[in-house]
């Protein structure tokens, strides 16, 4: 698709991440030229997923601040999806300089230079979701208790952001809900359930799910908003392009569906036949374990996306054939 701003410098950190590099790869598809990448770039094991890709110039994240002062003029956009992201990380000095002193340098960055945001949030932020999944409020993130470090940490940015006078012209959070899709090949315990089912059952013929701990939820159908990574760079992209209503975003599928609904859609994908058991959820976060997630998409749908989301069945199918079996980066 030929696109009006083809010297539009846009930066995306965490480029060599998960998202960052599926966003880069579906900017590039979508003829966006000039692409400004930003990470860590010392692990190489996250190399490939840049290794294809076009772009003007590589940013180490350390030094990203002095190359914007030098460069603020070119820069269009800003999509900061770059974050520590484990959820089993228990050390909060590391949450709050990667994710909340470094997010809140952008912020004010991109309110000095005029620069519009885009920013990676979580439903870690949510919790057990006893409050529900609702980004109509701007007064619920204070009300929040999320689980583990990480989703305190996008929790209090979040919260910082809200509370600022000054504010980037537009800007959004994206809380992301259980995101799945090519390029996750890195992330080791914290890749999708989708990516492990696919190499549990390559190497054995059979999947494990967590085994429920609650009496009011069967083995197995735990419930999750799974969103496929492609439906979140189109959303991405959309925020980019129009630049209307600026706050807090869900971004999932809007649908909550179960663990054997997943496991049954790789097995399909793969086509082999179902061997499914159960195993204890690792005592380490067994207490930490949301049994339900589900993203209420009437905000974004409210400022017209229209695009539907990929039903897990589609999103697993189009995962598993054109980009675990062959091995294919986004």
């Amino acid at each position: 698709m030929e696109r009006a701003y083809l010297c539009h410098m846009i930066v995306v950190t965490g480029a060599a991440g998960f998202i960052g590099s599926a966003l880069v790869g579906e900017l590039l598809r979508q003829g966006w030229q000039d692409i400004v990448a930003v990470d860590d770039f010392s692990r190489p094991d996250k190399a490939p997923n840049l290794a294809d890709k076009t772009l003007t110039a590589k940013v180490d994240r350390k030094d990203f601040f002095t190359w914007l002062d030098a460069n603020e003029k070119l820069v269009q956009f800003i999509f900061h999806l770059g974050a520590r992201t484990d959820t089993t990380e228990f050390n909060v000095a590391i949450f709050d300089e990667l994710n909340l002193h470094y997010s809140q340098r952008m912020w004010e960055a991109c309110v000095k230079y005029g620069i519009p945001l885009v920013y990676a949030s979580s439903a870690a932020t949510y919790g057990g979701g006893e409050l529900g999944y609702s980004d109509h409020d701007d007064s619920l993130p204070q009300r929040l208790h999320p689980l583990n470090p990480y989703g305190e940490s996008k929790n209090d940015f979040d919260k910082w952001a809200l509370a600022q006078e000054r504010k980037p012209f537009f800007w959004a959070g994206l809380k992301f809900f259980n995101v799945y899709g090519p390029n996750e090949y890195h992330k080791g315990r914290m890749a999708s359930v989708v990516f492990h089912a696919f190499n549990q059952i390559g190497a054995t013929g059979g999947m494990k799910l967590f085994r429920s701990h609650r009496p009011d939820y069967k083995d197995g159908e735990q419930l999750r908003d799974f969103v496929y990574v492609k439906d979140v760079c189109n959303v991405c992209i959309f925020l980019m392009e129009h630049r209307t209503h600026s706050g807090l975003y869900n971004l999932g599928s809007g649908t909550a569906r179960t663990f054997l609904d997943l496991a049954r859609a790789t097995f399909q994908a793969m086509g082999k036949e179902e061997a499914i058991t159960f195993v204890d959820t690792p005592a380490d976060i067994r207490d930490k374990y949301q049994y339900f997630t589900e993203a209420d998409m009437s905000k974004l749908r409210g400022i017209g996306y229209t695009t539907p989301f990929h039903t897990l069945e589609d999103g697993v199918t189009d995962y598993v054939t054109n980009y675990l079996v062959p091995h294919k980066y986004l």
